[in-house]
Order: structure tokens, then C-alpha cells, then sequence
């Protein structure tokens, strides 16, 4: 496995390269989740890069910026034993400079479920991806279901700007207990990890209910209510995978989404129906 930090090193790495690219951008403290992320690129292209940069701009005043998971040795060793061909382990000044340019997330769909609370949030998601994208100019690059609106938005830009590249979604890794897998997760206390379970069985409630042919949104949305009590909750929605509200479950183009914090530690989890 190749590590490169420069992006002008990695860009000419690949300048003349003939294979089918698969790209994994993450922020590293690298889980199963991001695993089943790479085993898909390895699965469906010649050449893998992964990226592994905490990137600065998404995260807001007062946020774990800090403080959030860094494991760079571990890192490192997982890619090379999965089987990943380049590494790509910038710093902030390899890919920000000043005065920068930056990509505005959409007014509507940037500004609503985890937008509302942070303001500005999806501006430097969607800068740092396209940054990423025109370095590594990926056949096809690997995003995480859990993260639906940030995949929404990616998917959008990627499609409104005309870049060539085919962004593949792949369904969440979950912990043995249902727990979606995020790198967030060591934050939580054992009491707390146990409170963080209403979160993905709130959507298996939805889930059954919507088995049993409710299909309501509200009656839905009560009943999840509900079983996240004593929890923090940011949003409870159901949308089309258009992101636009819905008032009955659409069979094939819904998804139910819900943040809530579990103590200090913002979770977020989601259901593709």
C-alpha cells in the first residue's frame, strides 16, 4: 500500500493510470462500517484509494473538532491488511489555503434536519468532497446510507456540476446489537450505549409498523416518539428519497430518519423503504 499526503503527488500518481478507480473518503478511527465500504470498492474496481483527513470546515464552533477519534497507526494498518492500493492522509494546509473558495450547499435541502442545527455544516461537507473528487477523479465513489442527507446532497451536487463520477450508497453497518456503527460511538458510556438502542429500534418499530401496512407518516412518527423518550431528539422524519416530506410511506422511495443526542454524543440513523 502507497501513502501519499500531497495532493499533487496523488493526482500525479494517477495522472495516467488506465484502471477503474474506487475512492473511500473518511475521517479515519476506521470501523466496520467503513470496512464494508472498502470491501465494496475493492469488489467493483481495479485501483482503491481511501482518504482518511478530519476535515475542519464541517464541523461548527464549540463541536469535537479537537477532541474527535484519531487513530492514524491502526488506520494505516487496516488498509493495508484490507487490501487498499493508496492511502491519502492529508493535512488541513495540503487541501485548504487562504481566501478559499467554497461549495454552497442548497438553500432548502442544506438548511433542514442535521442543517437546522448546524448552520454551515454541509458548506464544508460538500467542499472537502468535491476537493477530494478532483484529486483522486474516482470511477466510482463509496458512501455510507447512515448519512442520508449528506449522501443526498453529494449525490445532488455531483449530478447539478456534471462530474463525472458514479456515487455508489451502501447500507449501514450495525453493531451485533442493532447500534449503528459510527466512529461517535467510543464516546458513549455503557449507560448510555444501552439509551442509544431506542434509537435503531424506534426505526424497527417503523419498520413493523409499516409491514402491518400502516403507512401513515404521523401515526408513524407517535409511535417512534415515543420509544426515543428520554432522549435528546433533533428530528424524527419520513421523506422521500428526494428529501421532500411525505405524508404516507412510500414503498421504495422512503427513508426514516432520526438524530437524537445520547448524552453529549450526536447519533444519527436512518431506514430505506
Amino acid at each position: 500500500m502507497k501513502i501519499i499526503s500531497n495532493p499533487k503527488e496523488l493526482k500525479e500518481y494517477l495522472k495516467n493510470n488506465d484502471k477503474t478507480i474506487g475512492f473511500v473518503p473518511t475521517m479515519g478511527a476506521l470501523h466496520e462500517g467503513h470496512l464494508s465500504l472498502i470491501k465494496e470498492a475493492i469488489a467493483e474496481n481495479e485501483l482503491v484509494v481511501v482518504s482518511i483527513f478530519v476535515n475542519p470546515t464541517q464541523f461548527l464552533k464549540g463541536e469535537d473538532l479537537d477532541s474527535y477519534p484519531r487513530k492514524d497507526e491502526a488506520d494505516k494498518k487496516i488498509c493495508s491488511l484490507s487490501g487498499v492500493d493508496i492511502l491519502f492522509f492529508p493535512h488541513a494546509n495540503d487541501i485548504y489555503g487562504e481566501d478559499e473558495v467554497s461549495v454552497i450547499a442548497p438553500n432548502v435541502r442544506g438548511y433542514v434536519l442535521e442543517g437546522m442545527s448546524r448552520p454551515g455544516h454541509f458548506n464544508g461537507v460538500l467542499t472537502v468532497v468535491m476537493k477530494l473528487l478532483n484529486i483522486v477523479e474516482p470511477t466510482n465513489a463509496y458512501f455510507g446510507k447512515k448519512d442520508a442527507q449528506q449522501l443526498n446532497l453529494i449525490t445532488l451536487m455531483v449530478k447539478q456540476l456534471f462530474m463525472s463520477v458514479n456515487i455508489v450508497a451502501v447500507d449501514t453497518a450495525r453493531e451485533s446489537d442493532g447500534l449503528a456503527m459510527s466512529s461517535r460511538n467510543v464516546y458513549l458510556s455503557k449507560d448510555e450505549r444501552v439509551e442509544a438502542l431506542k434509537i435503531s429500534s424506534s426505526l424497527q418499530i417503523a419498520f413493523g409498523m409499516v409491514t402491518k401496512g400502516i403507512l401513515d407518516s404521523d401515526e408513524i412518527i407517535v409511535k417512534m416518539r415515543e420509544k426515543l423518550s428520554g432522549l435528546e431528539i433533533s428530528y424524527v422524519e419520513i421523506l422521500s428519497r428526494e428529501f421532500e416530506i411525505i405524508r404516507h410511506v412510500e414503498i421504495g422511495n422512503s427513508v426514516i430518519l432520526v438524530e437524537a443526542k445520547v448524552g453529549d454524543t450526536r447519533l444519527l440513523d436512518n431506514i430505506w423503504l
